[in-house]
């Protein structure tokens, strides 16, 4: 290990958003909650006992880090339940795939305009002194918020690329579990998987990080779950970014960008 608490062969570092990042995994999941509850309790209405969706076990196991259409797929198939995929122009008040995924991104944006974001500092002090100690960074997110929310904490300048839901669409990337979008972000930054670190909470992204053969997988257990994050492929699991690095190295609060002029750049979309 070198400084940062990274291989000597890292060059580049992959930050997930949600749960890494900012404290929006909390947002979401309140936001996937009132989704689901209210779709479940609508389809129960013949009598069939209402189990609502667990904000806490649901969330980290059927949708967390996944691109908005796969986490309801998934969480209804997890309750036996199929519903029409529907087309993503569909009201949030229908009831297909579609129409749940534009409600529950509805209610999240409610959230964030609310004021409901916040960033780790820890994270944002671990990310400076990576940008001061020459290695580039990318922020890689099924969201397609990303780029607002990286606003609302003052973050966007801390990023040379981004490969986030609008980006994978443009593109045409799947999402995660499948590496894709952390192997763009590590070809946006010109170096192959093996001199690439990604920073992950979701265990979707742990497995990401292994089937993509990245040079090193750190998990980011902001929920109890450290055995889980090793087992999905996790080389290592701290609490905080901020763990990963002694004191001293890292950078003051006042060092945005942790460089001399990345907040004059625009990130790469």
């Amino acid at each position: 290990m070198t400084k940062l608490g990274l291989p000597d062969s890292v060059q580049v570092c992959l930050f997930d958003l949600d749960g890494v990042i900012t404290r929006t995994a909390v947002v979401h999941a309140a936001a996937w909650k009132e989704t689901f509850d209210e779709f479940l309790r609508e389809r129960g209405g013949g009598g069939d006992e209402f189990r609502p969706f667990d904000a806490v076990a649901d969330y980290n196991q059927f949708v967390d880090g996944l691109p908005r259409a796969d986490g309801v797929r998934a969480f209804l198939a997890s309750r036996g339940i199929k519903i029409p995929e529907g087309s993503p122009d569909d009201p949030p008040d229908r009831a297909t795939v579609q129409g749940l995924g534009t409600r529950k991104n509805d209610l999240l944006l409610k959230r964030i305009r609310a004021g409901g974001v916040e960033a780790y500092e820890g994270s944002l002090r671990y990310i400076r002194a990576v940008r001061a100690s020459g290695l580039r960074t990318a922020v890689v997110s099924s969201s397609t918020n990303c780029r607002d929310i990286l606003r609302a904490v003052d973050a966007e300048a801390l990023f040379d690329t981004r490969v986030d839901g609008v980006v994978a669409a443009e593109r045409g990337l799947p999402g995660k579990p499948d590496p894709a979008p952390f192997l763009a972000a590590a070809d946006d930054l010109g170096v192959e998987a093996s001199a690439a670190a990604v920073f992950e909470d979701a265990l979707a992204g742990m497995e990401a990080g292994r089937a993509g053969h990245f040079g090193y997988v750190v998990g980011v257990d902001r929920v109890g779950q450290a055995d889980a994050l090793r087992a999905h492929g996790a080389d290592t699991v701290v609490t905080d970014l901020a763990d990963l690095a002694d004191p001293g190295e890292l950078a003051r609060p006042a060092d945005r960008a942790g460089r001399a002029d990345p907040s004059d750049q625009e990130p790469q979309a």
